[in-house]
């Protein structure tokens, strides 16, 4: 019997891929508890810098395994949510490669990723309000920062699913790819974001992340400290020496 949840770890890339193709990679407590140890190991291994979240079989995430649920089955984790994620993104960045349909909790686990490359022929969706629930897994928190906001209600009081082109013309979507490709268009992404230096991406991710949410008057007060950390750096004499010697840097993270 397959693994619910494959690994595999290319130049620096974790990629984390659901394996139910039988079931649209629909999520149970197993398939939780996988990606949430993958996120541990991303998290804790200096040589891994970027993550992908995938799906084998031509689907990306149809959501919870209903089944299991029935069977009595949750599939949150406690303080990591949904998929072992949603409540607990990484501090790395995280990229979603969507094919087929990310709908429901699929969705939130799309929308818990920084960055979506999604195959032209895909869909996302959150159709709770269709079956008498709601979506508690970070669709109706995430969905309204990432497009506007009476396009996110819409959907979500609709539960209409919006098309891949739809979604990326709102900005939902970082890439769209042919169908088939959004996992190599998902690495063409994170190796563009592993030639930087790790330091200056971690932190660039926490103040995009964080910068919403400080007030006004304490904007620079608040974000100097944090960029002098990464300033101070090895790896910034690195990047001014690399620049200035004409070759590529060579990045230690620190």
């Amino acid at each position: 019997m397959s693994d619910p949840v494959e690994i595999q770890q290319i130049d620096g890339i974790l990629i984390v891929a659901i394996n139910r193709p039988l079931q649209r990679n629909a999520v149970n407590r197993a398939v939780s508890l996988a990606i949430a140890n993958a996120v541990d190991r991303l998290e804790s291994d200096p040589a891994l810098r970027v993550g992908i979240i995938t799906g084998y079989g031509g689907y990306f995430c149809a959501g919870m395994d209903l089944k299991a649920f029935a069977d009595g089955e949750r599939p949150e984790i406690d303080g990591r949510g949904f998929a072992g994620l949603t409540e607990s993104p990484p501090q790395k960045p995280l990229i979603a490669a969507v094919e087929g349909f990310a709908l429901a909790g699929g969705c939130e686990l799309a929308l818990a990723c920084d960055l979506i490359v999604a195959a032209e022929t895909s869909w996302f969706g959150l159709p709770e309000v269709q079956r008498g629930l709601v979506a508690g897994s970070g669709g109706l928190v995430r969905l309204p920062r990432r497009i506007p906001e009476a396009i996110a209600l819409e959907y979500a009081l609709t539960g209409e699913r919006m098309d891949a082109n739809t979604a990326h013309k709102w900005g939902l979507v970082n890439r769209i790819t042919k169908e088939g490709a959004a996992l190599d268009g998902a690495v063409a992404l994170a190796r563009a974001i592993t030639a930087n230096a790790p330091l200056s991406v971690a932190m660039t991710k926490r103040i995009v992340r964080e910068a919403p949410h400080w007030p006004e008057a304490d904007i620079w007060a608040v974000q100097r400290p944090l960029v002098d950390s990464v300033i101070g750096s090895e790896d910034a004499l690195e990047g001014a020496r690399a620049f200035s010697e004409k070759r590529a840097p060579y990045w230690k993270g620190r």
